[in-house]
């Protein structure tokens, strides 16, 4: 059997290439796939198996996906062109007949009114257009996207958003390439979509009191209007799109769609998600 994992040079990508070594899959069953393959060199030195894959370039997915089972599609960052290049590579998957896809969606992507889960949904729908046996992992925001925040945070004393009271049950990236590597190596999965987040929810105000507690310096949260927060954004060197992206996504967090009580990422990782206090604990040390 062997696993092909898109983005492995990235950082979701490449935890969930180690997830699956550390689950027992022999290296040269492993797929790892990225544009650049000097990123994933590393990978290679270990044996696993190592193949250029350009999500704007069909035949190197083609090429890429040969002889694979199963296939870990990592969404795209480039939101503009993320349902394209995901179709590339579910048609890519198709020709190569993989027995499973198992796609990085996004929490309440069937629901959720964000223009990244607009994207996922389009993503989710083609999977079930083109008949692919798959699995949705739907993925809440990463607790990394607040800890990678934390020097400028402590800086200004100050987290900012525009979340309201909105929960958000955010995981470590770690949790979510462990439930990747469940899904990829065992079975029942196809058919199933799995709403994954974090055990502790935590509002934005919360998260302060959180940086607070562990860093021994008060930071306090202020939550602005859009236009308010999509300046404070692009006025740190964001480009207008991405700040708009960012923005509408803490707008949905106000109305709780990156909130969860599903418990399903806990169940399929068999433990307890990565606590918030844990995270930041981490990142500061």
């Amino acid at each position: 059997m062997s696993i092909v994992v898109t983005g492995a040079s990235g950082q979701l990508g490449r935890l969930t290439v180690e997830a699956l070594l550390a689950r027992g899959v022999p290296a040269a069953d492993v797929i790892a796939t990225s544009r650049d393959i000097a990123r994933i060199k590393d990978f290679a030195d270990r044996g696993v198996v190592v193949r250029r894959a350009d999500f704007v370039e069909p035949d190197s997915l083609a090429a890429a996906f040969e002889g694979a089972d199963k296939l870990l599609l990592i969404s795209t960052t480039t939101v503009d062109e993320r349902v394209a290049n995901h179709r590339r590579a579910i048609d890519a998957a198709v020709t190569a007949g993989v027995s499973l896809v198992a796609y990085t969606s996004m929490s309440h992507a069937d629901r959720a009114t964000t223009v990244l889960a607009s994207t996922h949904r389009v993503t989710e729908e083609y999977l079930r257009e083109r008949a692919v046996p798959s699995v949705m992992l739907r993925n809440s925001w990463y607790l990394e996207n607040y800890t990678a925040q934390l020097p400028l945070v402590l800086r200004n004393g100050v987290v900012v958003g525009s979340a309201g009271q909105g929960r958000i049950s955010a995981a470590a990236r770690a949790d979510y390439a462990d439930a990747a590597a469940v899904v990829l190596t065992t079975e029942g999965h196809a058919g199933e979509v799995y709403e994954l987040g974090g055990d502790e929810a935590f509002t934005l105000a919360e998260l302060a009191a959180a940086i607070s507690a562990a860093s021994g310096k008060q930071v306090t949260y202020t939550d602005l209007p859009a236009d308010g927060l999509a300046q404070v954004l692009t006025g740190a060197g964001l480009p207008a799109e991405l700040a708009h992206v960012l923005v509408d996504a803490d707008l949905g967090m106000s109305r709780g769609e990156l909130f969860t009580a599903s418990g399903d990422l806990r169940r399929l990782i068999g433990r307890p998600t990565t606590p918030p206090a844990d995270a930041i604990a981490d990142a500061l040390r």
